[in-house]
């Protein structure tokens, strides 16, 4: 797929997003939109643009199962059971009948029991692009506000420690970034464990600059931020969060004795 293609899949995407309602609705327009033969066809292409669009556009859909299904050989159109923070399990239905998350009830998530193994790694990279995406989004909110708003006279832009916050946020965003793609050539599941990793950290530490940045307004239910935030708190739970990730990382590197290498300098 060339540059000119891509451009236009893209826009076609975020098109689809914008204006299909989150889940069922949007899973069959993805649906009709090529998005069970791109995975099946061009994967490392569909997969981070389809996940990092669904955090920018803070909407949602079931393709979580397609691409775990996908790397297990299954067919695509199905459900699996996720392993959760705490050591639960997880169902991300088709049907829209599950009760919801505690901290984001649009996402239809249902508890389950124990299930099969899943390809953490295919299923980390999708899910650490859609946390790469989410943080982008509250970056883009706490940018507009900053240079919207004035405060004692000047734009809030203009005062120092908002300016280092949301330098920080991009940093990490970027950092995480570079990571993922990094992890699509790893042919292991430690590349996809530390991408998870920094894309939920970097996540979450879009979450809290950019609260701080917007300040009250953030809190409240008319302001798209809250939204993002609970997205990102769900999203780095599934398959791994980032604190857990993290320590696993450190056992690997306890008992292999090295550090994997990801980047040839």
């Amino acid at each position: 797929m060339d540059t000119t293609e891509r451009e236009l899949l893209e826009e076609a995407l975020r098109k689809t997003m914008t204006t299909s309602a989150p889940g069922r609705e949007l899973d069959v327009a993805l649906a009709d939109l090529g998005w069970p033969e791109m995975l099946t066809q061009e994967p490392d292409t569909a997969v981070p643009l389809v996940f990092r669009l669904l955090g920018e556009t803070g909407a949602h859909a079931p393709v979580l199962n397609d691409v775990l299904l996908h790397a297990a050989g299954r067919p695509v159109g199905g459900t699996v059971a996720l392993p959760y923070a705490g050591g639960s399990w997880v169902e991300w239905g088709r049907d829209e009948t599950s009760s919801g998350s505690p901290l984001d009830s649009g996402l239809p998530l249902g508890r389950v029991g124990p299930g099969e193994a899943v390809a953490l790694a295919a299923g980390r990279r999708a899910l650490g692009w859609w946390l790469l995406g989410t943080g982008h989004a509250m970056l883009a909110l706490a940018r507009r506000h900053v240079l919207d708003r004035h405060q004692f006279g000047r734009p809030l832009a203009s005062f120092q420690a908002l300016r280092h916050r949301l330098a920080e946020t991009c940093v990490a965003l970027e950092g995480a970034e570079a990571v993922l793609r990094a992890s699509m050539d790893d042919t292991d599941d430690t590349g996809a464990l530390l991408a998870k990793a920094a894309a939920g950290r970097a996540a979450l530490t879009a979450a809290r600059h950019c609260q701080q940045a917007l300040g009250g307004i953030g809190f409240t239910a008319e302001h798209d931020l809250h939204r993002h935030v609970k997205r990102a708190l769900v999203l780095d739970g599934l398959l791994g969060s980032a604190r857990q990730l993290t320590r696993e990382a450190g056992a690997l590197l306890l008992r292999e004795g090295r550090a994997p290498r990801l980047v040839d300098l």
